[in-house]
């Protein structure tokens, strides 16, 4: 059986950039790259995979600014020097065999969630999805485990009903009643997590609260009807495109220590 590990690559070197105090540079660029390098080689030894999916953003908009145009307003834009220094980066990880996978249009959490879930269903082995967003440890629902680099730990199934008080498989939904304001992502007014995470334990998934917390003649009931339509955006949003045309095989993502 194989392994594969999905690598967050924006989400290791955003890290380690916004880590350094020092002014945008392009010294602090390439300092940084070259701890990130280090990470992945590190990410390569440890888990020792057989297939590496290497996922970074395109850049530009994406399908979810199609569908809110305000989608990550808010968030701001990579400096100059890290972008510019991208491509030596991605060549460097291909001189070590790995693929860096960038799709138009897409995000990074788009294609490892496609990826994740296809090698999954072709029972292909298992899957480490090397990250700290959020968002993607809903895959974890689908037999995926969820790797933090920075803290050195694992995240399970345990781990996500700990910290977000909802079973991976209900993260989603949670996000979307709770907004994500790193992401601009609206969810419904004065409902935080524990009031989301109250209201999909008790009711179910995001319909059944519709269905069921929505029609009481409460404040919260009477947001849950009022924002209906930007809760039901805000769903889309936060869920993971997993139909992404890859454009790369299991082959090509093959990986062998040198």
């Amino acid at each position: 059986m194989g392994k594969l590990l999905a690598i967050d690559g924006l989400n290791i070197v955003r890290r380690v950039y916004e880590a350094s105090p020092e002014p945008d540079s392009e010294l602090k660029a390439s300092i940084a790259l070259r701890h990130a390098f280090s990470s992945f080689r590190h990410l390569l030894e440890a888990h020792a995979p057989t297939h590496v999916l290497a996922a970074f953003d395109f850049g530009g908009t994406t399908w979810r600014h199609a569908l809110y145009p305000r989608y990550r307003e808010h968030r701001a834009p990579m400096p100059s020097f890290l972008r510019d220094a991208l491509p030596e980066f991605h060549a460097s990880l291909k001189r070590v065999g790995v693929h860096a996978v960038m799709i138009p249009e897409v995000e990074a959490d788009d294609v490892i969630g496609t990826g994740v879930l296809r090698w999954l269903a072709e029972g292909r082995g298992e899957a480490v999805v090397a990250t700290t967003d959020k968002d993607l440890h809903a895959l974890i629902a689908d037999g995926a485990l969820v790797w933090d680099h920075f803290k050195g730990e694992w995240h399970d199934d345990a781990w996500v009903r700990e910290r977000f008080g909802v079973a991976p498989e209900r993260l989603h939904d949670l996000l979307a009643l709770m907004g994500d304001a790193t992401d601009g992502v609206p969810g419904v007014s004065k409902v935080g997590m524990k009031t989301a995470a109250r209201l999909l334990n008790s009711y179910g998934d995001l319909d059944a609260v519709m269905a069921g917390a929505g029609i009481l003649k409460t404040p919260l009931g009477e947001r849950l009807r009022a924002e209906r339509d930007i809760l039901s955006m805000s769903r889309r949003l936060v869920a993971l495109k997993t139909d992404v045309r890859l454009g790369v095989t299991w082959k090509m993502l093959a990986y062998e220590p040198d």
